[in-house]
């Protein structure tokens, strides 16, 4: 029942990180909305939370030990309660990733490519949006545009640190400090998976090799074998003794 019902609610679920997305963006994106798309995406971000949390409660009913499920699944957790200790826009979308990379990690039809290229981009696209709506506003920030915050977020995940554009708010460093940490554990991700790729390369490569070596032993041994019993059959044959030639009569 646990297995049937993630399978089922893989799709939607994913459908609804995709609109909690947009409403994270578009206060941030157009902070000049009217009032009323404030309040829309915020509803639409609680009800993406709470559709997760709903799912959390319902794979916990049908497992069969929830104990284990509870010390099994401490992040999914963690997510459900984050929001709820306090309600900031930025916790539910730390709680929203952790709950969709876990589900996303539980798809079978989903590879470790397709998973760590959309980790990457899904963080980029919300560390951008996270940074940019905590430094806006502040006195001697330096990150006041999207293209400012994207930059900034492309050089802190990948460790390059060009420093022209830095948080200078307690809670701009503490996603820093989060971006730095996920930046290198996807890069080692990537770099792990491209040396694994070129490894079975190499292998296959190497198993083909073998393969035809063997077939060559193979194929000069059974020549030899042949020749071998050719001989000795041409050794085992009887030769045939030439009979005299008979008596021809006296002609007159």
């Amino acid at each position: 029942m646990k297995l049937r019902w993630e399978q089922r609610t893989q799709t939607p679920l994913l459908v609804l990180a995709v609109a909690f997305g947009v409403a994270y963006a578009v206060p941030i994106v157009a902070p000049g909305a009217p009032p009323w798309v404030h309040r829309l995406c915020t509803h639409v971000e609680w009800t993406v939370w709470g559709a997760f949390a709903l799912d959390y409660v319902v794979r916990l009913g049908l497992a069969p030990a929830r104990w284990a499920f509870v010390r099994s699944h401490p992040l999914d957790l963690l997510a459900v309660l984050l929001p709820m200790v306090q309600p900031l826009r930025l916790l539910r979308v730390v709680s929203t990733l952790l709950l969709v990379g876990r589900r996303a990690r539980m798809a079978p039809q989903i590879t470790l490519t397709t998973y760590v290229a959309g980790a990457v981009v899904g963080l980029m696209m919300f560390g951008s949006l996270a940074v940019l709506h905590v430094e806006r506003d502040a006195p001697d920030g330096n990150i006041k545009t999207l293209g400012d915050a994207v930059w900034w977020s492309f050089t802190t995940m990948t460790t390059v640190g060009y420093g022209d554009h830095a948080p200078t708010t307690g809670l701009g460093r503490v996603l820093a400090v989060g971006l730095m940490l996920s930046g290198i554990a996807l890069l080692g991700v990537v770099t792990a998976n491209i040396a694994a790729w070129f490894i079975a390369r190499f292998d296959r490569d190497d198993a083909a090799e073998r393969r035809q070596t063997e077939l060559l032993e193979e194929l000069t041994r059974e020549v030899r074998e042949l020749r071998a019993e050719v001989a000795r059959l041409s050794d085992a044959a009887p030769r045939e003794i030439p009979s005299p030639a008979a008596p021809t009569a006296p002609t007159v």
